[in-house]
């Protein structure tokens, strides 16, 4: 089951974000938002049981800095026109990107970098737990496609990698 604070979270996040509707199920426990419809749905589990809290793997990176702290990385020179052969790497939930592990410390990567299959390329921070993404591919970071502290959505590209 759910607690208030994770629903509560989860509601922020969907408020702040352009999308209409989330659903999320774990362990028999669902919860659906929709914004347009103003509905909030959670289906207890069948089973008399309570289900066990879910299981999020969490980073020991200290706390980034708050959006308005947070330094502005330069654009690259020329947006990348071709980029059918490019790899995107996008973001596995919604949450705040961060480019470093804290407001002091230089970004993870930066445009022109290579990057391996285990490379930490950035944190999505979500529901105060902040999740270290990989690149997944070998390659050169093209360019960033969302600022330092910005909203992201699941499945939205973050970064375009020219795989090797």
């Amino acid at each position: 089951m759910f607690k208030i604070q994770e629903i509560r979270e989860i509601i922020k996040l969907v408020d702040a974000s352009s999308i209409d509707e989330f659903v999320y199920e774990a362990d028999g426990s669902k919860v659906k938002l929709k914004k347009n419809g103003g509905a909030v749905e959670i289906v207890a589990p069948k089973a008399a049981a309570p289900a066990p809290a879910p299981v999020v793997e969490q980073t020991a990176a200290p706390a980034p800095a708050a959006p308005a702290q947070a330094k502005e990385e330069a654009a690259p020179a020329a947006p990348v026109v071709a980029d059918a052969d490019l790899h995107k790497i996008t973001s596995p939930m919604v949450g705040t990107f961060y480019q470093a592990p804290s407001p002091d410390a230089p970004a993870y990567v930066k445009v022109g970098d290579k990057v391996g299959d285990e490379s930490i390329v950035c944190i999505v921070e979500a529901m105060k737990l902040f999740n270290e993404i990989e690149a997944e591919i070998k390659g050169e970071i093209v360019e960033i496609l969302v600022k330092d502290g910005q909203l992201v959505e699941y499945g939205q590209p973050l970064f375009l990698v020219k795989p090797e």
